[in-house]
């Protein structure tokens, strides 16, 4: 089917399309178990914002556990990798959304924060890859979601203008990284540590609890009404 250029289509990855949050939340329980270790609330909160490099560092040197923080990274990133390899799960109608959108020709693309050898592993296991006309980490380019770098990379694959192209996310920091850089934003809900209800509608043009309640064909008569403000 010929592709549609006047609108494009960006998804976040992980808590978007595929259901992978708890995973990562589990994470740290499951270090600290191999560590044979209590983790405090301070080692979750510095968790929650450090590389895997400076998790392993940290592991290795407040504990002492590894042979050293390069090696309790890799012991990470094992434990990630594995999910991504035999375990990924798609969050609920994703699938078909993406497949819709591809079916009436529309370009798309995958921007995360997800580090790009888990973030392709991923898409190809869970099938979605094929669909995208770039996966683009912010990794790749040494950005983070705070800035619209990433989103615009991907957006290059796509051919599209801002104006037309939507970033779907389920983190509220994104969709105002989005918004405020003149894209269409879509909210999908995964949890409230990534932005409530209340937060997502507050940041996007269209807010869903999940994909399944939006049909691709719904989508687009949205998108290409130009509606301003839409809660589906």
């Amino acid at each position: 089917m010929e592709t549609r250029s006047d609108i494009g289509v960006i998804f976040d990855c992980d808590g978007t399309l595929l259901d992978s949050m708890g995973m990562w939340h589990s994470l740290d329980d499951r270090i600290a178990e191999r560590a044979g270790v209590q983790l405090t609330q301070a080692d979750r909160d510095y968790f929650t914002q450090a590389t895997l490099r400076e998790c392993g560092d940290y592991i290795h040197e407040r504990y002492g556990f590894g042979a050293s923080g390069a090696a309790v990274e890799q012991l990470i990133a094992g434990e990630i990798m594995h999910w991504y390899a035999d375990e990924v799960v798609l969050k609920p109608g994703a699938a078909s959304f993406v497949r819709g959108l591809a079916e009436a020709g529309v370009p798309m693309a995958v921007a995360s924060s997800t580090p790009a050898a888990f973030l392709r592993e991923g898409l190809n296991n869970a099938g979605l890859a094929p669909y995208m006309r770039a996966i683009v980490s912010v990794e790749d380019v040494r950005s983070s979601k705070r800035e619209p770098l990433v989103y615009d990379t991907a957006r290059a694959a796509l051919g599209t203008e801002r104006a037309v192209t939507w970033g779907v996310e389920d983190a509220a920091y994104a969709l105002r990284t989005l918004r405020a850089a003149g894209y269409r934003t879509m909210s999908v809900f995964d949890n409230d540590i990534a932005g409530t209800p209340e937060q997502l509608k507050e940041t996007s043009d269209l807010f869903v609890a999940s994909f399944t309640e939006l049909t691709a064909e719904r989508f687009l008569a949205i998108a290409y009404a130009g509606q301003d403000k839409t809660h589906a």
